[in-house]
């Protein structure tokens, strides 16, 4: 199984014009800690965004989180049959399930199980990915740095 994405971005030609920028598969694709396949399609630093500029933000190295007032948008295959890799980020997620199904497992054995066409909004909570299908699951994430949540500030 190999993640292929094609990305296509817009600019503004000389004139101001809209153009194509680029249309790509994307090259960029990584083993994450959970051995899933992901790509970053693109990152910003801040918000507002900055549009202009030839820099390519895909190519940058990130872990899982974006920049602390940024966000990263993210491409991730999850396998069939990998464990799931529990992890927190200090992010709001906005998750799109595109291809095929899985489940999202949270604290106390607690799960949701998701399928193509479904949103999740996951805001800063112990959660893992799983793909309990014969077929890949294909989700797109959208990181948005975020505050620490009140609820986890005080635990030790």
């Amino acid at each position: 199984m190999t993640l292929e994405i094609r990305r296509v971005v817009t600019g503004h030609d000389e004139q101001g014009k809209a153009c194509v920028e680029r249309d790509e598969i994307m090259t960029n694709v990584v083993q994450m800690r959970s051995g899933n396949q992901a790509a970053v399609m693109w990152v910003t630093d801040d918000a507002p965004a900055a549009v202009d500029g030839d820099e390519d933000p895909a190519q940058r190295a990130l872990d899982i989180e974006p920049p602390e007032r940024g966000n990263v948008f993210r491409m991730l295959e999850l396998a069939p049959g990998k464990k799931p890799y529990m992890h927190r980020t200090d992010t709001i997620d906005y998750v799109l399930v595109l291809l095929g199904e899985c489940v999202m497992l949270l604290d106390d054995d607690r799960e949701v199980a998701l399928r193509a066409g479904d949103v999740l909004i996951q805001r800063g909570t112990w959660h893992g990915w799983e793909n309990r299908s014969d077929e890949p699951c294909r989700l797109a994430f959208v990181l948005i740095g975020a505050e620490h949540p009140r609820a986890l500030r005080d635990r030790t």
